[in-house]
């Protein structure tokens, strides 16, 4: 079987979910086109074409039949798309588990993140607003603006000439006006008739035009298409608005960057010229190009304008850096780690519009349901021309011009546009406060959780612990015990083996080689020092190893009764010390809790740290604890809390990714912004507890919203069918019904680019 082409096009003069779904079942019907994709934000069509079938130019006369603007895309050379993302050393396989000291897997989500990364390509996010056939024209001047005008000048010049003339001279300027507006809308309707859509609110909208027309209300006609034409131009300015923000991502990369030489000496170059391994001197005062680790330099780092966290953050030799950021203080030297079609801001860019793309449940309930409405409206519509004149003696004129009324009632481009727009403005609103939720699906999950399930370890505390005691068997030194500590955790980057190998280094202990190390998953590793089998992992590992912990028994009861974490190195498979280490809470730990306390959802953690350990933590930030959980039991528990309603999943995006994926929404917090962005359903950049009350509060409001809009594009249909029912109202009212409301309906979305996080008595 031959393999499938991708080709993208850009599509310009998309604004709703509408739109969308034309263009969709447009391309869908014709042969050979499968995988068809239509992303509302980045203004891009994705088709999967079998070969010698359709060819690529006539996909683009099918979408451009539709009365959109069609330009083909150039994607990245596959060689591009497949370049690794990470590079793992031998040690990448190691783990520590679900907080506990077992190594099974230590970049297995960065691992499967970045392969994400990389098979969306450094092209996938398709922002080439600078390209000059892109809509960067103001609004007044789009073609949609112009035929306002036209129409506008139009129905005013005739109103205004019919207050002098007798209306059989007027009346041919109103006839004029619908004509004018007829030949656009009226083309569109009947391709998107052929395109599979023949119940379209185009076709609505020309047939109760043609009929006002044809029973002597021009006047009325000529309103009606003036205001579908003022409702389909506040659309485009709504979706410009929101691709706006999108921009203003893009906005936040600085232009040129200074790329240092072998010489010393420095260049200006291009930002989007930078490559992996370029060395770049970064000024005060600048904003960072790139994604890159410090080789050279210390300063403080404004990450606001990507993460929201307003305090500037110190950074060091070997610390990471973010693109976009801005050097606060002193000169930094960056070894760049990412090309700029794959940094943060580029990820984020493309997350964002991906995440618009994602459909959420009540958004395809909704699209569902406005599929059936169309045409049960026209049905209606038509017994209402039909019944009433037999029924309750209407005269015909009467009825049909109540029936075209009624048609005019039944676009559903309000009620369909309801949704996406609260949603996208939602997704933007938390994008620029360091809040990524990939997609409206998730954003609708978050808000309705029951329960809020933590890791411990880099979730709510620092995920930096620090060796405090070490306690020897008889026979042996502290400084012996920890060089075999050490040597087997040489090459891991979980945070208790960093602690163990800094406690060495800070008393000058020399670690001998380790070999044949291994993992025993959520338990322990492993591996031979100077011959000797050595392992260091959790006290339930030394038990089921049938290693007695003698007098060392006690000592490990009183240290994790002081919160914490002992790991217990084995020598020869017996017990040759105990390690303790403390992971302190974060700062805002006890008010992130108190914040999800506040609104409603009970907050649980979820550790694989011993019980007294996991207790003493989970008592001083007010939440209940499951503690001594292996990967496996977190899966069952994530299970049970799924039977009591929604569970969102809070981890560090690395060791978690079992349970993140079993919840109903994972959130990575405390990872690092690779996992941030490439783990879970939704990620905190910002890197704090109260981020996750935050997302709650975020899609509360969101969901507030989409109720708000679904009210209003009902709630306007069903009073003005009643008052033009009972001969109150007529046409160009009728057309407000849809209009007003699409008009109500994105102006409320729009409010949503304004949200901040708010008080948890205002989140709901």
């Amino acid at each position: 079987m031959s393999e499938t082409t991708r080709l993208t096009w850009r599509v310009e003069g998309m604004d709703c979910a509408a739109c969308v779904a034309k263009v969709t079942r447009a391309v869908e019907r014709l042969p050979g086109v499968s995988d068809v994709q239509v992303n509302l934000m980045a203004e891009r069509l994705t088709v999967a074409l079998a070969p010698n079938t359709t060819q690529g130019d006539a996909i683009a006369r099918q979408v451009e039949a539709l009365g959109y603007t069609v330009a083909p895309m150039v994607t990245a050379v596959a060689a591009a798309r497949t370049e690794p993302a990470h590079a793992h050393g031998p040690d990448c396989g190691h783990d520590h588990g679900a907080d506990r000291h077992g190594h099974t897997g230590d970049h297995a989500g960065q691992a499967h993140g970045g392969a994400r990364a990389s098979a969306a390509g450094p092209a996938a996010h398709g922002h080439d607003h600078d390209d000059p056939a892109d809509a960067g024209k103001p609004w007044w001047r789009t073609g949609k603006a112009m035929l306002v005008w036209l129409l506008g000048g139009l129905v005013g010049g005739a109103y205004a000439l019919s207050l002098a003339l007798p209306e059989r001279l007027t009346y041919p300027l109103f006839l004029a006006a619908t004509t004018v507006a007829l030949v656009p809308f009226g083309r569109r309707a009947i391709a998107l008739a052929r395109a599979g859509s023949p119940f379209s609110i185009e076709t609505l909208m020309v047939t109760a035009a043609v009929g006002a027309a044809i029973i002597g209300a021009a006047e009325e006609a000529a309103v009606v298409v003036l205001l579908f034409a003022v409702g389909e131009l506040l659309e485009n300015v709504a979706a410009g608005r929101a691709r706006a923000g999108i921009r203003a991502l893009a906005d936040l990369m600085p232009r040129t960057a200074l790329r240092l030489r072998t010489d010393g000496t420095t260049e200006q170059v291009a930002a989007d010229r930078l490559a992996v391994g370029d060395l770049v001197l970064i000024r005060p005062g600048d904003r960072v190009p790139c994604d890159g680790l410090i080789e050279e330099g210390v300063s403080a780092l404004d990450e606001s304008p990507v993460t929201g966290e307003s305090v500037p953050v110190s950074r060091g030799p070997g610390d990471p850096v973010v693109a976009g950021s801005i050097n606060a203080e002193g000169a930094i030297r960056v070894r760049v780690t990412r090309a700029t079609s794959d940094n943060t801001i580029a990820r984020i860019i493309r997350m964002v519009e991906d995440a618009t793309a994602s459909r959420a449940p009540t958004q395809r309930f909704i699209e569902r349901f406005s599929t059936w409405w169309t045409p049960g409206a026209m049905i209606v519509a038509l017994l209402v021309i039909l019944l009433p004149p037999f029924l309750f003696g209407w005269d015909w004129s009467t009825s049909i011009y109540r029936g075209l009324a009624v048609l005019l009632i039944a676009c559903p481009c309000a009620l369909v546009i309801s949704v996406p727009a609260a949603m996208a403005s939602g997704l933007s609103a938390g994008a620029r406060r360091g809040l990524l939720i990939k997609g409206g699906a998730a954003l609708e999950a978050i808000g309705s959780a029951k329960t809020v399930a933590f890791d411990k370890t880099g979730t709510l505390t620092e995920g930096r612990p620090r060796v405090t005691d070490v306690l020897p068997a008889e026979g042996r030194t502290a400084e012996s015990v920890l060089a075999l500590a050490a040597a087997i955790e040489q090459g891991s980057s979980h945070p208790l083996a960093k602690a163990i190998l800094a406690e060495a280094a800070a008393r000058g202990v020399a670690v001998p080689a380790a070999e044949a190390q291994s993992a025993i998953p959520g338990r322990a590793v492993a591996g031979t020092v100077d011959g000797v089998q050595v392992s260091i992992g959790s006290p339930r590992h030394a038990r089921e190893s049938n290693a007695a912990l003698g007098p060392l028994e006690a000592e490990l009861e009183r240290l994790q009764g002081e919160g914490k974490t002992v790991s217990v190195v084995l020598a020869g498979g017996v017990v040759a010390a105990l390690v303790a280490l403390r992971d302190e809470p974060r700062a805002d730990a006890a008010a992130g809790i108190a914040a999800i306390t506040a609104l409603g959802v009970r907050p649980v953690m979820l550790t694989g740290d011993n019980r007294r350990t996991g207790e003493a933590i989970a008592i001083s930030l007010g939440l209940d604890a499951k503690a001594e959980l292996l990967p496996d039991d977190k899966l069952r528990e994530i299970g049970k809390l799924r039977e009591r309603g929604a569970v969102v999943m809070v981890g560090d995006g690395i060791n978690d990714a079992p349970a993140l994926a079993a919840a109903n929404v994972g959130v990575a917090m405390g990872g690092g912004t690779d996992v941030a962005l490439e783990t879970a359903d939704a990620a905190v950049l910002k890197d704090r507890v109260t981020g996750v009350a935050e997302l709650v509060s975020l899609s509360r409001a969101t969901m507030a919203n989409v109720k708000q809009n679904v009210a209003v594009a009902i709630g306007l249909k069903a009073v003005f069918l009643v008052t033009t029912m009972l001969g109150i109202t007529g046409l160009w009212p009728a057309i407000m019904a849809d209009t007003g409301a699409t008009v109500l309906v994105t102006l409320n979305a729009l409010r949503l680019l304004r949200w901040t996080p708010a008080g948890p008595k205002d989140a709901a």
